[in-house]
């Protein structure tokens, strides 16, 4: 090819078609698909992309059909296809055969794990949504001030409602620092700007472009304070999770102006036909008054002195009213009086000043019969105690006797000579003390003198 040659755009292009043709007549490509759309054609328009690229793709209405499911945003598929140029626009895509779904792509799964987390933490409960006040007198838009969202609300709501007023506050719709500066918006409004709802406005896009409307903190910031949240966010098929946290979720920013404002002129009509009514209301009271009226002063007229007979009829019942109260007075008095002695003679505090003189009565007689017990067990102690001394052993030993009883281990006490031998060893218990001995001799009972000799041996 001649290098100095100027070629046209479309020669250019059409020898790039021929050699990316060329070169991928058949190819395979992984990704998730985005800004899917489905025109009157019946073809299929999407974005494949990764992290890093993205490339356009068309899936003819002939192989639409062959699919086992329908795409969606969001999913992750393998296209079969090959590479081409379409030279009108000269872009480079790809025309798909088949699809292979795979499930969800990443994006679409981090949606689904948010959503779920908020949900269970009941963000989204119904029973949370603030109240959307009836004609908001002031609204604040948090919008980007280039949008056409931004329009298509304020179009709609000067023809609904031209008096409202209407405040915008800008921020970025869309990238890394959007979800951050409309979190910064919401909690700034709230605290500096006097409003009665606040609305998201963002017109349509694809998931990655609306992808700052599912920031968690964002969801978070629409939950906080008094005031409520509109999500005006993308086009009907388009939910994030800034739409289940607001407090009521807009198709469109456009439906969103026509569901906050009604028409003014309807309006006005609906409050002038509600005033007719009550108008002719109060007509037919005072007609329906008048006439009760009317009929009441022909009565009283026909009346012989009236008003000198109602005052008499008056001051009787007024008479027959007091008698009948003084003596209702009288019958109630003293029906409280009996009650007031039974309830006095079952009083807990007289029951209880009887059962305690009572015990306290039972207390002296249990003490004094306590006392005569003791008393007499301790006389007949000393007596028997007295007697126990006159006939204790011990006694005799006081006055020189001796007991005399073996040694061994049952120490039997002696009382005849013929319990012993002689060398027989002997204890003799003393009034202080004993004494160890040893038999000698034993003699018999006629013999005078003791009964034994015996010597000491310790």
């Amino acid at each position: 090819m001649d290098d100095n040659r100027i070629l046209k755009v479309s020669e250019l292009t059409a020898n790039i078609r021929t050699l990316l043709e060329g070169r991928y007549p058949f190819v395979r490509v992984a990704g998730e698909i985005s800004n899917l759309s489905r025109p009157a054609s019946g073809h299929l328009y999407f974005t494949l992309k990764d992290g890093q690229a993205q490339i356009r793709v068309v899936l003819f209405r002939m192989q639409r059909r062959y699919l086992a499911k329908e795409p969606s945003n969001g999913m992750e598929v393998v296209c079969l296809g090959r590479i081409s140029v379409y030279e009108p626009r000269g872009e480079y895509q790809l025309i798909a055969d088949t699809l292979d779904f795979r499930g969800a792509g990443s994006l679409q799964q981090a949606f689904e794990v948010l959503k779920a987390k908020l949900a269970t933490e009941g963000l989204f409960d119904q029973a949370r949504k603030r109240p959307l006040p009836f004609l908001p007198g002031h609204i604040t838009l948090i919008t980007s001030p280039q949008g056409a969202a931004l329009h298509d609300f304020l179009r709609v709501a000067r023809r609904r409602f031209p008096g409202i007023t209407i405040a915008i506050y800008p921020v970025a719709v869309q990238g890394e620092q959007a979800a951050a500066t409309m979190v910064a918006a919401l909690d700034q409004i709230r605290n500096e700007i006097e409003t009665d709802v606040l609305v998201l406005c963002r017109g349509g896009g694809s998931s990655e472009d609306l992808w700052a409307y599912n920031d968690e903190e964002l969801a978070r910031a629409i939950r906080r304070g008094r005031v409520p949240v509109v999500s005006a966010v993308g086009h009907e098929i388009d939910f994030t999770i800034a739409d289940f946290a607001a407090d009521l979720r807009a198709p469109t920013p456009s439906a969103a102006a026509e569901l906050l404002l009604p028409e003014q002129a309807a309006l006005h009509k609906a409050v002038s036909m509600q005033a007719d009514r009550l108008v002719r209301l109060m007509e037919q009271k005072l007609s329906q008054a008048a006439r009760h009226l009317h009929f009441a002063r022909r009565q009283l007229l026909a009346m012989p002195h009236p008003v000198d007979s109602l005052l008499l009829q008056v001051d009787q019942l007024r008479n027959n009213l007091e008698r009948g109260l003084l003596k209702r007075l009288d019958m109630r008095a003293q029906q409280v009086a009996r009650l007031e002695q039974r309830l006095q003679a079952c009083s807990p505090s007289l029951a209880l000043a009887r059962q305690g003189k009572a015990l306290a009565l039972v207390e002296t007689r249990l003490l004094q019969a306590g006392e005569n017990i003791v008393s007499g067990n301790e006389q007949r102690l000393h007596r028997a105690l007295a007697v126990l001394q006159a006939v204790s052993p011990l006694a005799t030993l006081t006055r020189g006797y001796a007991i005399a009883r073996k040694k061994d281990r049952k120490k039997n006490i002696i009382r005849s000579t013929s319990q012993v031998v002689p060398g027989e060893a002997l204890e003799l218990l003393l009034a202080a003390g004993r004494l160890e001995c040893r038999v000698e001799k034993a003699l018999p009972d006629e013999e005078s003198g003791p009964g034994f000799s015996h010597k000491v041996t310790n």
